[in-house]
């Protein structure tokens, strides 16, 4: 049996004219939008923004729960598998059904057929002895005869099947070839055009899906359509229709389809919490490991995981209670040997008082007395006693350290004028700076910088960075700038020395750290002086930082709340200086990319000096914030000079240095 295509083509869908916008243009107008300076720019980051803005805790609970991402990730697999499972289904139902309903239908259009094809010679039997013919049919019923003919067809099939039958030809002017339908079916409507075309074209048997329309105003449905040429009693060619309407079918596929997608949603909620249960299992035992290793990093060494079971899990949890114990066995003898590490620095440098104390008296007595002696006895009577002053001083810093150690250190903090504080430090510095050469400038002086702090222990650290910028200074200037800003108030000392190593700016504050270790001490103290000034800021609740960079000096930056016990945010005070050789770099290509020529007025009079010298008295420009520097002007506290007599240049090079090697 042939079949042929009943569906129309559907029309072209219509084409709006109008010049249409190429990739270039469209990139061009995006490229436009997103650029900061386009009108649309801040509107679109704005939209984005507020389109980020909800979905970020979303975002941030996706990250962090894996939990929540297996359960998400195995429902949509499932729901996936179910969606193809479903169509797969749904698809080889659709298809026997209507299998079937093509069987059923074929051989009950091959019967009808059959019967019409005999209609005609009934019709036309041979006449009577009154004029009539054999089967008394009269002339009215040959002219009603396709009427009874699609009555009589579609009797056997009453609400399972209709019957159509139209004229081959367009006109159908003659009565008894007019349409006839049964079950109110429309049935020019309902015949498909191209259904007509191929039964009129050939006396084969063609079948089709259409939509089956009625005249009684009922709903259209879904129907099988088999069509047929056949010749009438007049022997004119007519066409004979079968309509098998689908609402059976329709109805079946729709209840597979209900129970399909129940049992989906169903399989999809149950793998959910298949996967919710099981990756419970695994993460709950992960989630209370993170929480006891939270708990182990906070300083509760004693916390375990419940271990249950035997399973790799329970192994897990075996495994991290004893890595648990190892080591809080080791950090408790850390612990100890640190304890009596402290106790034992502590006992020996108060033991070792009296003998020193003893050991001061002869010295003096033998240093007051070296006049009596020989030069070489008078020269090792003043080498005795400066290595005594320098023991002294060793332990001095001994028992300080110690105190930190012991959490014995107590912090007498009360108002206090930092530029006060600086100028004593700068002032009991003043004969190690005529010694060395250079001047320290104080910046920042302008107004109080008021912090509530320890009087005797800022000193003391300013006093050892001071020091220590003056020592390693190579004869060149050391700037003192002072800034306060917010709750923060800094104090940073700046020198242009040897500067130090990538890696030295933390490594420096260790206690007897030295740069070059191969080298013997000839300057500096004992080694524990920025031990004990990093633990004095602590104590504050400050920070004590550095910078520094191979040949280009170094910065140390002491910042403190402005207020006891006040947290911390930031520093008034950058702490890589704005004449680092990397922000001079950037400045030079700015000025270059903006068309400035060297010179001019942004360039400021120390432009013919050495890369390594300050900037001099004038006003320089303050990083920091602009509220945290009233004024910004210099002062020169002590000038050294040359072994002339007359004023050395901040940037002048020794010619021999006493000592490369930084060690602090």
């Amino acid at each position: 049996m042939t079949r042929g295509s009943a569906a129309p083509k559907p029309g072209k869908p219509g084409v709006r004219a109008g010049r249409a916008a190429g990739p270039e243009q469209a990139t061009t107008r995006l490229g436009r939008l997103l650029k900061d300076g386009a009108p649309g720019g801040p509107v679109l980051r704005l939209l984005v923004r507020w389109v980020r803005r909800p979905l970020l805790p979303a975002v941030r609970l996706w990250r962090r729960n894996i939990q929540l991402r297996v359960v998400v990730a195995t429902l949509l697999m499932s729901l996936g598998v179910v969606l193809l499972l479903g169509f797969v289904v749904i698809g080889q139902v659709r298809n026997g059904l209507l299998d079937a309903k093509e069987r059923a239908a074929q051989s009950q259009a091959a019967g009808g057929f059959s019967a019409a094809q005999e209609q005609p010679s009934v019709a036309t039997g041979p006449a009577g002895p009154d004029g009539g013919d054999a089967n008394g049919v009269t002339s009215r019923s040959l002219l009603n005869w396709r009427s009874d003919l699609v009555v009589q067809l579609a009797s056997g099939g009453q609400g399972a099947f209709d019957v159509v039958a139209l004229s081959s030809d367009s006109e159908g002017a003659a009565p008894s070839r007019g349409a006839r339908a049964s079950g109110g079916v429309e049935p020019v409507a309902s015949i498909p055009v191209a259904l007509r075309e191929a039964v009129a074209q050939s006396t084969g048997t063609f079948q089709t899906y259409t939509r089956i329309r009625y005249t009684d105003g009922q709903h259209s449905e879904a129907g099988l359509v088999i069509g047929k040429r056949l010749n009438d009693v007049d022997g004119n060619p007519y066409e004979l229709y079968y309509l098998f309407p689908l609402t059976q079918e329709e109805d079946s596929l729709s209840l597979v389809k209900t129970t399909i997608a129940t049992a989906g949603l169903f399989v999809v909620v149950l793998f959910g919490a298949i996967a919710w249960l099981v990756v419970r299992q695994v993460v709950t035992p992960v989630r209370m490991a993170a929480g006891v290793a939270e708990r182990l990093s906070a300083g509760r060494l004693q916390e375990r995981m419940k271990v249950t079971g035997e399973d790799d899990i329970a192994r897990l949890g075996e495994a991290f209670n004893k890595m648990a114990q190892n080591l809080q066995h080791k950090i408790q003898q850390l612990e100890d040997l640190s304890r009596m590490q402290r106790r034992f620095v502590s006992d020996v440098s108060h033991e070792l008082r009296t003998p020193l104390t003893t050991v001061r008296m002869a010295a003096d007595v033998i240093h007051e007395a070296r006049g009596d002696f020989d030069p070489v006895t008078a020269r090792s009577a003043e080498l005795l006693g400066d290595q005594l002053d320098r023991f002294e001083s060793l332990l001095g810093d001994l028992l300080e350290i110690s105190r930190f150690d012991a959490g014995a250190a107590a912090l007498e903090a009360e108002p206090i004028d930092l530029r006060d504080v600086v100028r004593r430090v700068i002032g009991g510095a003043q004969p190690l700076v005529e010694h060395k050469g250079g001047r320290i400038l104080v910046v920042g002086d302008e107004q109080p910088v008021i912090a509530e702090a320890d009087t005797r222990r800022v000193e003391r650290v300013l006093r050892n960075l001071v020091v220590n910028a003056v020592e390693h200074g190579e004869g060149r200037d050391v700037v003192v700038r002072l800034a306060s800003a917010g709750g923060a108030v800094a104090v940073a000392v700046r020198d242009y020395g040897v500067g130090l190593k990538p890696g030295e700016a933390t490594r420096v504050f260790n206690r007897f750290w030295r740069a070059d270790p191969a080298r013997a001490r000839t300057t500096g103290g004992t080694g524990l002086g920025l031990s004990i000034a990093v633990e004095d800021a602590r104590l504050h609740g400050g920070w004590l930082q550095a910078w520094g960079e191979p040949g280009g000096g170094s910065q140390f930056r002491l910042t403190l709340p402005r207020t006891a016990d006040e947290p911390l945010r930031g520093s008034p005070i950058p702490l890589e200086p704005e004449d680092s050789r990397r922000n001079r770099e950037r400045a030079a290509a700015a000025a270059k990319d903006g068309g400035r020529q060297a010179g001019g007025p942004g360039q400021g009079p120390a432009g013919d000096r050495s890369p390594l010298a300050v900037p001099p008295r004038q006003a320089r420009t303050a990083t920091a914030d602009p509220t945290a520097l009233p004024g910004n002007g210099a002062r020169v506290v002590a000038r050294g000079t040359g072994p002339t007599g007359q004023e050395e240049p901040s940037g002048q090079e020794h010619s021999k240095r006493e000592d490369t090697t930084r060690g602090r």
